[in-house]
């Protein structure tokens, strides 16, 4: 199943599609993002975040091309984690949590320096 949920500038969220996807295909994933398009959607969205899904970010810069893309962070931390023994998981999440909240990248920054 593929999603697309789209946020305003006040953080209002709306569903703007779902459809069966063909495995995550860069196909799929296309003929999902250009649906909105298709509904009158005139300028690009401003930062679109998604897992690793190979296909959707092939497929954002051809309906796209000016969106910025960003790996979603729970999906970010996880791999992180995973690479790390047990012991450390939970500090690791903590400091990675950190980081994320963060208002900003000098704040981001300064936590850990």
């Amino acid at each position: 199943m593929l999603v697309v949920i789209g946020a305003n500038f006040k953080g209002e969220k709306e569903l703007l599609g779902v459809r069966d996807g063909f495995r995550e295909s860069e196909q799929s994933w296309k003929e999902l993002l250009l649906e909105p398009k298709g509904r009158g959607l005139e300028i690009d969205p401003k930062l679109a975040i998604a897992d690793g899904a190979l296909g959707f970010w092939k497929a954002l810069p051809q309906v796209y091309p000016t969106t910025r893309g960003q790996r979603c962070w729970v999906h970010k931390t996880a791999n992180v984690l995973d690479k790390l023994p047990s012991s450390m998981q939970g500090r690791a999440k903590g400091m990675i949590q950190d980081i994320y909240r963060a208002e900003n990248k000098a704040s981001a920054l300064k936590a850990y320096a």
